[in-house]
């Protein structure tokens, strides 16, 4: 029999699965009440608007081009319109500084590759979206903590980088309501991050998945936008803009875009040639259809259950939690983070929670690139409707408030 694992790529060896994909199968459990999955709400799906974009497909002459090969690009007619989107945010950008991804984290995939040789340094947040590590992993680099609000120098991040063995490429991080933490870099932030890569020469990979699901608060110019202020074009900016219409119309689809300066998308462009051709025309063609008709509308019937939902959980958890548990307070997306007292081991609190209180979240510590972040968890409340979120926050904060009596 052979063995396998003496021929894999040294790279398989930091392929590890998703804690969040293995706790999505607890959805499935009618006696979980589960925060684990950050997943949009499937009773807020557009369903009528894509079944008619999708008959409009199969009825029509496009049907042919629907079902044929496509260029690497991605529908210009959807890149077009993707292009006004990222003008009103701000962004100059024309059809040809959009690139069409399957998801954005294909789009993260390849930025890596793109970006990444062995050894080399990411700059990330400390904690970061998991998928991202899943992501750069492949690529075997060195992590470093990207700390907005932080004073290291540009000359530590060139040491560090080099006594690891390689040199920083990029530093990522998700500007809005991020993915696990829900908190939202100020301007100050953004414009540090930036100054940060200025001096290192490195490129800004800014993951905006959540930018569109702001509930209050003021809106803040994306990185990009601040960027292309400053020097007033897209093609000479670095940072490069990663979005997506899994949060706001469908994730099935499979539909994301990279806005970015020309000679970022004309390597992005050989990678998917060589990956897998292009994304789903006839998916392209049908979130077109249904974002020129009616993205607006959509997203502001997702702000308002989404937004209600986000206050339900800060009540309860104001209400259940004990003094010592923190958590921060987002303005928008699909998460709220809670940090427990030191000594406080999430992975097995959740292990607890599962048993007895029978409610489900993440633990902290896999968003985390260098392994800490025990005491920390993640709660979704995108797909809890009130009930299931006072119920499931209730058990929760007694199961805490029983293991720090334990432990005291």
């Amino acid at each position: 029999m052979l063995n396998w694992e003496s021929i894999f790529a040294t790279r398989s060896s930091r392929m590890k699965a998703s804690e969040i994909r293995e706790l999505l199968k607890l959805l499935d459990r009618p006696d979980i009440i589960s925060f684990a999955g950050g997943i949009p709400d499937p009773e807020l799906f557009p369903d009528a608007e894509f079944k008619a974009a999708y008959a409009e497909v199969f009825g029509g002459p496009a049907v042919s081009a629907a079902l044929q090969y496509s260029v690497s690009e991605g529908y210009r007619p959807l890149r077009e319109w993707l292009a006004g989107q990222m003008r009103g945010l701000g962004i100059p950008a024309a059809a040809d500084n959009i690139f069409i991804t399957s998801g954005s984290q294909q789009a993260l995939d390849y930025l890596g590759k793109l970006f990444l040789s062995p050894k080399d340094t990411a700059l990330v947040t400390w904690p970061t979206y998991l998928g991202a590590l899943q992501a750069f992993n492949a690529y075997e680099p060195v992590y470093d903590q990207l700390n907005p609000a932080g004073n290291r120098t540009p000359e530590a991040y060139v040491q560090a980088a080099a006594e690891a063995g390689g040199r920083v490429k990029f530093a990522y991080l998700s500007a809005d309501f991020a993915n696990p933490t829900g908190e939202t870099v100020d301007r100050a932030g953004r414009q540090r991050v930036l100054a940060l890569a200025e001096e290192l020469d490195v490129a800004v990979i800014e993951d905006a998945a959540y930018q569109a699901l702001r509930y209050d608060g003021e809106a803040i110019p994306p990185v990009l936008a601040l960027e292309i202020a400053r020097k007033g074009d897209i093609n000479m900016a670095r940072t490069i803009y990663c979005g997506s219409f899994s949060k706001t119309l469908a994730p099935g689809l499979r539909v994301g875009w990279v806005c970015a300066a020309d000679r970022v998308i004309r390597k992005l462009v050989l990678l998917k040639q060589a990956a897998d051709l292009h994304s789903s025309t006839i998916n392209q063609m049908a979130i077109c259809t249904v974002a020129e008709r009616g993205f607006d509308a959509q997203v502001a019937k997702i702000h308002r259950v989404y937004g209600h939902r986000r206050n339900a959980m800060l009540a309860a958890l104001e209400k259940y939690m004990p003094a010592d548990v923190r958590w921060t307070k987002p303005e928008g997306g699909m998460f709220v983070w809670v940090t427990l007292p030191k000594g406080t081991d999430g992975a097995a609190l959740l292990a607890k929670s599962i048993e007895t209180a029978k409610v489900a979240f993440v633990p902290g510590r896999a968003f985390f690139a260098d392994g800490s972040g025990e005491n920390t968890l993640r709660l979704s409340f995108s797909c809890a409707n009130d009930e299931m979120i006072d119920e499931g926050i209730r058990r929760l904060g007694a199961l805490i408030r029983g293991e720090m009596a334990e432990a005291a």
